[in-house]
This record gives structure tokens, sequence and C-alpha cells, in this order.
């Protein structure tokens, strides 16, 4: 049956009407591979309706979703002290729950999810999954990121090697990549003072083959097929 593009977005749990005008005028809507216009319709049945390159949901199919969170905003379901909440910014029209966590103070790439099986997967040490964070220190001092490549202990368990890349030095600030497979609480943060260096500033930018790219802050997009059936292996 043909509907108002809106009507169907809507419909799908991605956004309100009104929203969806806005994104199918600013040309993030395709029916069959061509850019949609204000006021067409379509059969969501026949035609392949797309939102930023990616096909959107069923109404009843699982969500996958990157939302890079910004700094101030927690990533657990219920916060007694009442501080914004990740899923607040996530307007997808399904319950979804983040994978894994992202302190308050850090920023980039968060999954979520309604899929409680692909979480769990992605969340179990065996999974492996590679995070990339970029890092902002001070106190740093020559030979800074080879310290930071010797394994600690957290908690009564030593991680694994990280890998380090030095992006760029200023005085006693540096930049730098950092590569980790476990996701300890505040690990980052944590290797970083072991190694002598305060973090001002975290960012994670990658798990697996998923990039946070130039997604804004505060913005959400649905992974592509290709990023799901990576994270899935």
């Amino acid at each position: 049956m043909t509907e108002r593009l809106q009507k169907i977005l809507a419909a799908r749990g991605i956004c309100s009407r009104r929203k969806a005008e806005g994104l199918i005028a600013a040309g993030r809507v395709k029916v069959n591979g061509l850019a949609a216009s204000l006021g067409q319709s379509a059969d969501p049945d026949v035609d392949t309706i797309e939102l930023d390159g990616s096909v959107i949901p069923s109404g009843d199919e699982n969500v996958y979703i990157m939302l890079h969170k910004p700094r101030g905003f927690v990533t657990t379901l219920s916060d007694e002290k009442g501080r914004p909440n990740v899923i607040q910014l996530v307007d997808c029209g399904k319950r979804v729950y983040p994978i894994g966590r992202l302190d308050m103070d850090s920023e980039g790439l968060l999954l979520l999810t309604n899929d409680g099986e692909f979480a769990n997967h992605l969340m179990h040490p065996k999974a492996e999954v590679d995070k990339t964070y970029e890092v902002w220190v001070t106190h740093f001092a020559p030979g800074g990121e080879k310290r930071l490549e010797k394994p600690i202990t957290i908690d009564g368990y030593t991680i694994k090697t990280p890998r380090i890349k030095l992006l760029s030095v200023q005085e006693d600030k540096a930049r730098l990549y950092i590569t980790i497979h476990e996701g300890r609480n505040r690990q980052i943060r944590r290797m970083c003072q072991a190694a002598g260096m305060h973090v001002t500033r975290l960012r994670r930018v990658a798990e697996g083959a998923v990039r946070l790219g130039d997604l804004k802050k505060g913005s959400w997009r649905y992974l592509t097929q290709d990023e799901i059936d990576h994270l899935k292996k």
C-alpha cells in the first residue's frame, strides 16, 4: 500500500512525522536509489527506502545504532543523580540499550541495540573486539607512549598489551591513539595514570571495523549491514 514517506518513517519508529519531513528535505532519504522529495509516497513492501544509505528497518526488526556520545551523558539506564542519559539522544522509536560503557566524562562512538544476543556477543571477553580511543594527556614525557605499552593490573586482572600511536606532542601535552581489547572500568584513564599521565579528553573513535567518522556530536545513525555482519563475526 502506498503511503507518504514521512508516515512510513514514523510507523517504522525512526522519528516523528515532522522530523521525517526535515530528513527528506535534507536529502537524507532515498527511494529506490533516488533522493526523495517532500510529499512523495512509496510502498514499503515494494520500494527500497533508505535513510543515510541504510535501508530502514521493518516494524519488527532489531535495530543497530551508532551514537556520537557527548560528554556529560551517562550510559546507565537509571541514574540516582538524575543526570542526562544517552537514551534521550536516540529517537528511533524502539527501546534500545547501550552495548558496554562509556563514562560520563568521555565521548565518541557508542553502540546501542535491542538485540540482546548481539550485545552479549560483543561484550563477551572472547569477542576481543578492538576499541580505539583518541586521548589527550598532560604530564607527558619522552617515551611516554612506550610506558603505556607495558601491561598493568586493573582490579586483579592483567590487561593485554595495548597498541599505542603517538599523534602529536607539544611541551608536556600529547595526543595519542590507544587501542585496547578489554573494557575495564575507566581502563584508559587508569593506564595513563599508571604511566604518569593525566587524561584531559577521551574520545572513542572505532570499535572493530565501525568508525565514528564525521558523525556529529549528539547525532546517531543506523549501522550498515556490512558493519553489523563484521561485528557479529
